[in-house]
């Protein structure tokens, strides 16, 4: 399905890691160029040794919408969407969307990421809101990625249902607010922080719901190093918020006493 007359802000760029995608990339930038005939897609190559980044280069030799940018190493997943990001906001791309390459978002449902940014700044697809799904997903991956948001809910205190989604669209403005050029977090982590971000700087965050399919296809990224980095800086944060919050309603007693 293609957009005659868009609603979103502007010219749509979709970034996409890769690490050894070469058999999923193609499948997936002929269904997002269906999808969304008028997006560009770039595709960030952390020195894929299976040779995704030569695929990647060929199809953007016959298609000018497709872009490469490669990168020596594999620097993990948050440096490589910082690194799209900045790569189009040079370029003035006026929404930035943060795709897999493993096929488990559906580009068919780009569409209804972008409807909203007409009127909001943030979109996020969620597995975890009414009319959204997760399929093939074994119970433990399933069971750790609820537990993983309900726990960074009432740890962090975010407004959202899965904040550690990976399929997403800001608007340029909004990446600019939030001020991610320290963002060191990665994988879940990753997400969770720029969530955290843009609600601290006061955007408006939605989410629309999505069907998230297991990759057919190649091996998860997921780690035990990254579960454990994210529970480390989502306590280490929800710490941080409470003691900010206990210091300011100190404060405010203290004000209100004294002017009794």
């Amino acid at each position: 399905m293609t957009h005659d007359a868009p609603s979103w802000p502007g010219p749509v760029l979709v970034v996409i890691p890769t690490y050894d995608e070469a058999q999923t990339l193609p499948t997936v930038l002929d269904r997002l160029r269906a999808s969304v005939a008028d997006a560009d897609v770039l595709v960030v190559d952390d020195g894929s040794p299976d040779g995704t980044a030569e695929v990647a280069a060929e199809r953007s030799r016959r298609d000018p919408a497709i872009h490469l940018l490669r990168r020596s190493s594999k620097q993990g997943l948050g440096a490589a969407y910082l690194a799209g990001f900045d790569w189009g906001i040079e370029r003035g791309y006026e929404v930035l969307v943060e795709m897999d390459a493993d096929g488990s978002h559906a580009p068919e449902q780009l569409p209804r990421l972008l409807a909203p940014l007409a009127w909001t700044d943030v979109v996020i697809g969620s597995r975890y809101v009414p009319g959204g799904s997760v399929v093939d997903w074994p119970g433990h991956r399933l069971a750790l990625s609820k537990g993983g948001n309900l726990y960074t809910r009432l740890a962090v205190r975010l407004p959202v249902s899965d904040a550690t989604a990976g399929y997403r669209a800001y608007r340029r403005s909004a990446l600019q607010a939030l001020d991610y050029t320290d963002v060191e977090s990665q994988g879940y982590c990753f997400q969770i922080d720029m969530t955290r971000r843009a609600i601290q700087a006061g955007l408006q965050v939605v989410e629309v719901p999505i069907t998230f399919t297991e990759r057919s296809v190649g091996v998860s990224k997921m780690t035990s190093q990254i579960v454990r980095e994210a529970l480390w800086r989502v306590t280490q944060w929800g710490v941080d918020d409470r003691w900010r919050r206990a210091r300011s309603w100190t404060a405010g007693r203290g004000d209100s006493c004294g002017q009794r």
